[in-house]
């Protein structure tokens, strides 16, 4: 889980007309808080925890603020997130095999979306999704990972917490 939250913490993200997401209820809700002095960035984050408190699944919704007049090249963006999901990976000793990019939606966006299965030993272990969208000025990151089985379980909550997002 270690390896998980850093990856999800690596991604970056802005706060300006900040979008709102319903998070699971029992999901410890955490305001990532901001690099200093980078006003462009907003991340929130929702948390589930076993009975032992240990973290067993993360969500975590990024808004980046785009600089006017840049184009996003949102494939090559979310091909780069996967490539560095799955070298963090492979580094704690996983193996991933992630899906086809492909079209979705997030919000009111069109949207990009890849899954990954992490392994151990041949064991399935880990769940990661990363979904991108581009607005005008705004690109949104929303991604969700978690213990395989937990995952599995959680589909609903997951599906409920996307399907809020008001962008």
């Amino acid at each position: 889980m270690f390896v998980l939250m850093g990856v999800l913490s690596a991604v970056t993200s802005a706060h300006a007309d900040a979008p709102v997401v319903t998070w699971p209820d029992g999901w410890e809700v955490e305001a990532v808080p901001q690099e200093a002095g980078n006003a462009q960035v907003f991340r929130q984050r929702a948390v589930k925890n076993d009975q032992s408190g240990t973290p067993v699944m993360v969500m975590e919704l990024t808004m980046t603020q785009v600089q006017s007049g840049h184009q996003v090249n949102l494939q090559g963006v979310l091909l780069e997130m996967r490539k560095s999901v799955q070298k963090d990976f492979f580094q704690g000793g996983y193996q991933s095999v992630c899906n086809k990019i492909h079209p979705t939606s997030l919000s009111r966006l069109a949207a990009l979306e890849t899954t990954c299965t992490i392994t151990q030993n041949g064991r399935h272990v880990l769940s990661q999704t990363l979904v991108a969208a581009v607005d005008a000025d705004k690109a949104y990151v929303f991604s969700c990972a978690g213990q395989a089985e937990v995952y599995k379980a959680s589909q609903d909550e997951i599906n409920a917490a996307r399907n809020s997002l008001k962008l």
